[in-house]
């Protein structure tokens, strides 16, 4: 097998356990909406079982266990190809890197079982899920034929760049889904949540706007803001059924099928967007360099000296 069909084989296992992992985001997501977090009381076991009797929330929790493993075991297995067949140590480290962020991730599901807290732990899975998810889609990118391939570097000569633009909205979706998390799991009220909407709204409209102002021509850039508005505008109505849901079902006695689909939903495209800004923030990086402070001053000054030389002074009284 050559060089080139092992890198793309590794870019393929790269997208199938990131998409794995979106399977993983949902079971956590289906956990939280049904309240099941503390349907079952022990950790690494269920009940001191392997497989515990599969009823009521237990259900849920058991079934977010073993997508977790599975997902664990496929990232396992994707740093140790990627050991193997990438001569880049960056990306070599990147992919241990994503086994530690796993690792992590299920020692805090384990404390949050065993010591409770969940304000405070839950979220921090929460949000430590997200930042595993954006690793495995960026190493899904970093694999791909098209980053390592040769392409056309332009440049950004507007101000803010379109890299800073970026890079600012995929961190302010970030603080998004902290507070969305926090406010899931009973941290505090939805105020700002809500708040920072508008403020990742402003970021979302304004970077895609000045992207598509400059560079509309660039397919890769074009399909990025393209993949970052939809997921965005989605998140945006799923946002306000969701909240709907919530205040219709406050008195219910458990959580309605309606609820729970709209909250998962919701979740799952917030993870989405935040996939879709580092992809964009990503494609900028290799596409995108920033023109040299002071480089039109300096142009401009070259031209003007042409312009004085005497040859062109000659020329021009001719």
């Amino acid at each position: 097998m050559g060089e080139g069909n092992r890198l793309s084989g590794v870019h393929r296992f790269a997208i199938a356990t990131a998409s794995c992992t979106v399977l993983l985001l949902v079971a956590g997501a289906l956990v939280t909406s049904n309240d099941a977090a503390d349907s079952v009381p022990d950790w690494p076991l269920a009940y001191g079982k392997i497989v515990p009797p599969l009823i009521g929330g237990i259900r849920y929790e058991y079934t977010h266990r073993v997508i977790a493993a599975i997902v664990s075991i496929l990232t396992l297995a994707l740093a140790v190809w990627l050991t193997r067949v990438e001569k880049r140590r960056w990306m070599r480290r990147l992919g241990w890197t994503a086994v530690g962020l796993v690792v992590a991730q299920a020692l805090l599901g384990a404390v949050r079982v065993l010591e409770g807290h969940a304000a405070i732990s839950a979220t921090a899975h929460a949000i430590l899920a997200q930042i595993f998810f954006v690793t495995l889609v960026s190493l899904a990118l970093f694999t791909s034929k098209w980053w390592q391939g040769d392409v056309a570097v332009l440049k950004d000569e507007g101000s803010p760049s379109v890299n800073t633009l970026a890079l600012w909205t995929t961190g302010v979706i970030f603080v998004q889904l902290i507070l969305g998390a926090a406010f899931r799991h009973g941290a505090f009220g939805i105020l700002p949540h809500i708040i920072g909407a508008g403020v990742v709204a402003v970021m979302v409209i304004w970077t895609g706007a000045v992207a598509k102002r400059r560079f509309a021509r660039i397919p890769a850039i074009r399909r990025s803001v393209i993949w970052l508005h939809a997921t965005f505008g989605t998140q945006i109505v799923l946002g306000g059924a969701a909240y709907w849901a919530i205040l219709s079902s406050r008195d219910a006695p458990q959580p309605g099928l309606t609820y729970v689909i709209l909250s998962v939903a919701h979740v799952i495209v917030g993870a989405l967007t935040m996939a879709a800004s580092m992809l964009l923030t990503l494609v900028c990086k290799r596409l995108l360099r920033r023109a040299p402070e002071g480089a039109h001053a300096a142009e401009a000054g070259e031209g003007l000296a042409a312009r004085s030389a005497p040859g062109h002074l000659e020329a021009g009284t001719r």
